[in-house]
């Protein structure tokens, strides 16, 4: 591990140094080793705290790889079915034509509710039921199965409310007991606790332009992704709180780049970790399979003119395009899949490498502004100093 680290410290150094980061971890295993543990800069520069190997950082739409695998596990285990409506195991779901909306569709952002219901407040988001109910009462925007679109928030309640229909634990404790206890970690957390607060990294934005371009009005993206959950919104501290310790599982992860990229070791090495399986070879198959690259009706518009590859609740890796950093950012080998995340984040596994890599940082530009491309640099780093192609 020490000679990969040599080699990727400075990548990170640089970044923070020329100010294109403030704070940032990566980690990276390879044949189930952790060979990458690395980390620079500030978690909370006000504070004078620096980022540390166990700070938390928000890890913003990369939570929602976690979410997938959770719904795997329970495919796994013969307790759900992809092609099986959601109205199946979440009677209250069928409204409004939604009655054949799938796990299947959901997973690849093919549902048809990527909107937020309307009159959303934090308070509610912070309120499991009364967002589940608001969303079962959605109507598709979309006939559901015949077009994709990123259900950026609604992606994680959706999903997080079957799993509780099918298995009774909240998706907070599911991943605590399914994922990180058998892999010998504690640091994937759905929504702080006060224990942890502490260890988590502040967010950073920057201060906005005088004369910011405006998105263009009638943005579906602005619907999926309302103006009051903007992460560089000013708030009082009791409402960002409640809003971290809040299950928001689309979004609401907080964990070390160590703990994610522990869990896509697993999935990289055919479900195995030290002697621990959490998901089978052949289930990663068929949930790492390309499932859609259409146009994506919610991120296209505006940041994502080439396709988004999707499989079941993953995106995979493929052709990098200048315009599409966030894709990019997991590489080019069709192999590799996993999640990005809002402001330049991301994590995957390549089971044919055998090589799993995160990368997290407390530095979110604004959601129409350029894209630094540091998580792509950090992985290439990463794949170079092990001798790999990405």
């Amino acid at each position: 591990m020490k000679e990969a680290n040599e080699r990727v410290q400075p990548v990170l150094d640089q970044l923070v140094q020329g100010g294109t980061e403030v704070g940032l971890q990566v980690a990276a295993y390879l044949d189930g080793r952790l060979v990458v543990d690395a980390w620079a800069g500030m978690a909370n520069p006000a504070a004078g705290r620096p980022v540390t190997g166990d700070t938390l950082f928000k890890a913003q739409s990369c939570t929602k790889g976690i979410v997938a695998t959770c719904i795997h596990i329970l495919a796994d285990r013969g307790m759900l079915d992809y092609d099986m409506p959601i109205a199946h195991y979440w009677p209250e779901f069928a409204t409004h034509g939604k009655e054949r909306v799938t796990i299947r569709h959901a997973l690849t952002h093919q549902a048809g509710i990527p909107q937020m219901p309307e009159q959303t407040t934090l308070e509610m988001m912070c309120d499991w039921d009364t967002m589940c109910t608001a969303i079962a009462d959605l109507e598709p925007l979309w006939e559901p199965g015949t077009k994709t679109g990123y259900h950026a928030l609604t992606f994680g309640w959706i999903l997080g409310e079957v799993l509780r229909r099918v298995d009774g634990r909240s998706i907070a404790r599911f991943v605590q007991e399914e994922i990180c206890r058998p892999l010998g970690t504690e640091d994937i957390y759905i929504g702080t606790t006060e224990a942890v607060e502490p260890r988590v990294a502040t967010p950073v934005t920057p201060s906005p332009p005088s004369n910011p371009t405006p998105l263009p009005p009638g943005l579906l993206l602005l619907r999926a992704i309302p103006a009051l959950t903007n992460p560089a919104a000013k708030r009082h501290p009791d409402v960002q709180r409640a809003l971290n310790r809040a299950s928001i599982p689309s979004s609401g992860g907080f964990m070390t780049a160590r703990a994610l990229a522990r869990h896509y070791a697993a999935l990289a090495q055919g479900g195995e970790l030290n002697g621990v399986h959490i998901l089978t070879p052949e289930l990663i198959r068929v949930a790492s399979q390309l499932q859609t690259e259409a146009f994506d009706e919610v991120l296209g518009p505006v940041s994502y003119p080439a396709p988004v590859r999707k499989a079941l609740g993953y995106w995979v890796g493929g052709q990098l395009t200048p315009a599409n950093t966030y894709w990019g950012s997991l590489g080019l080998r069709n192999t590799t899949f996993g999640h990005t995340g809002m402001g330049g984040l991301v994590a995957f596994a390549d089971p044919e490498q055998r090589f799993a890599f995160a990368f997290l940082k407390n530095f979110s530009a604004p959601m129409n502004a350029p894209l630094p491309h540091s998580a792509y640099m950090v992985a290439q780093a990463a794949r170079a100093a092990l001798g790999l192609t990405g």
